[in-house]
């Protein structure tokens, strides 16, 4: 007598069913369509962690250029003053200060600023 794999076969089909659920017609009951479904979904699910990191980058960047031009500077002008300053914070922490505490972020615009008239004369 032979040994079958029907047990964990059952099972194995069961998991991915399981995580096929929600997916649009027979995406989610027929065993190919759901294979290849998910593995489209995870690749895709792989790469949005990646481009999510570039997205919040971009989002920190529009929101700093927002704040140093209520101060009267643009976005690259701020930061090429804030590197001749030798100020070494990251654009993360820029934007929240920008968003958080605004005298805070005055005073480092008017630092670069003063970077780049010093550097001008």
């Amino acid at each position: 007598m032979r040994a079958k794999s029907v047990v964990h076969t059952r099972q194995k089909k069961k998991k991915y069913f399981r995580l096929a659920k929600g997916y649009y017609a027979t995406k989610k009951n027929r065993w190919r369509m759901t294979i290849q479904q998910l593995e489209k979904s995870l690749r895709y699910a792989y790469e949005g962690r990646k481009d999510k990191k570039g997205d919040y980058r971009q989002m920190w960047i529009m929101r700093l250029n927002a704040a140093a031009r209520e101060e009267g500077l643009s976005y690259s002008r701020f930061i090429a003053g804030l590197k001749k300053a030798n100020v070494s914070i990251d654009r993360k922490i820029l934007a929240d200060i920008a968003v958080r505490d605004a005298a805070a972020f005055k005073q480092l615009a008017e630092l670069a600023k003063s970077q780049l008239t010093a550097a001008q004369k």
